[in-house]
């Protein structure tokens, strides 16, 4: 995946075909809100069930792809977070794309794998604009327990076990992973729920440190918290994410700084790489 390029007018053109419709940016979740809860389901595009790996290759057009993944807890109040992005998605891209024309970009959701119907959502790796139809399939469950953890350590899981980067493999340059929240994770990647969402063999259970371990060897991963949001400001939660990821937790004032927090840390993060 990965080919082609992003155009403003398509998306412009989409929004205005919707616009003039009535129709939702998120036709998934519309569709999936005149079911029953417990019929609720991920897109079939972005289901983790059967999942190989989600790749970001060079290609002709792009030959020197950078990978980023920006996967977003989409329950309660963080249902805000994949609005944003979709409503604000030219201004992120024409700044990433500015500085590094061969971006790939892969949109996920997280929720909760003890309760909720999509614990996990992955896109693929775009550069046009069919990462704006991966967002715009998310189920925006907004779901979760009443812990204050939802199921982090899988995003995680994702990104060290089932991706492969050539920015990485064939440059050493780590992909730029964003994981956007306002609560903990759960201390353990369970086997039980991976066999469950991914439809493979049961892994052994894998502590949070050392998956995200694993992870960090080909991604760097940085945790964004908003304020306003339901515990965007509470100091368990924030400082839980400084105490596993130091300096990589990015805390901004309210979800409207999103596309711009993570434009301005891609561009940062990729030319640090480039010049070591």
């Amino acid at each position: 995946m990965g080919d082609g390029r992003w155009s403003v007018d398509a998306y412009d053109a989409a929004q205005r075909y919707r616009e003039e419709r009535g129709l939702s940016a998120f036709g998934h979740s519309d569709a999936m809100r005149r079911l029953s809860r417990l019929q609720w389901r991920v897109h079939q595009a972005l289901d983790p069930i059967g999942l190989g790996v989600r790749e970001s290759r060079d290609s002709a057009e792009h030959p020197e792809s950078v990978a980023i993944a920006v996967l977003f807890d989409v329950t309660g109040s963080m249902q805000l977070v994949p609005r944003e992005l979709q409503a604000r998605l030219p201004n992120l891209l024409t700044a990433i794309t500015e500085h590094l024309p061969h971006a790939q970009i892969l949109f996920g959701a997280i929720g909760d794998a003890t309760c909720d119907q999509a614990p996990l959502q992955v896109g693929q790796f775009e550069s046009d604009n069919r990462m704006d139809e991966d967002l715009r399939r998310i189920l925006l469950e907004g779901g979760g327990g009443g812990s204050m953890q939802e199921s982090y350590e899988l995003a995680f899981y994702f990104l060290a076990r089932h991706t492969e980067l050539d920015c990485f493999t064939k440059r050493g340059v780590r992909g730029i992973a964003f994981v956007i929240g306002d609560e903990t994770a759960y201390p353990m990647v369970k086997g039980y729920e991976v066999a469950s969402l991914f439809g493979h063999g049961q892994p052994q259970d894998v502590r949070l440190e050392e998956i995200l371990r694993q992870a960090q060897v080909s991604w760097d991963i940085n945790f964004v918290i908003p304020g306003g949001t339901s515990h965007g400001r509470n100091q368990h939660v924030t400082g839980f994410w400084h105490n596993l990821l130091g300096d990589r937790v990015i805390e901004i004032g309210d979800v409207s700084q999103i596309c711009q927090t993570i434009a301005l840390t891609v561009v940062d993060r990729v030319m640090s790489q480039r010049a070591r």
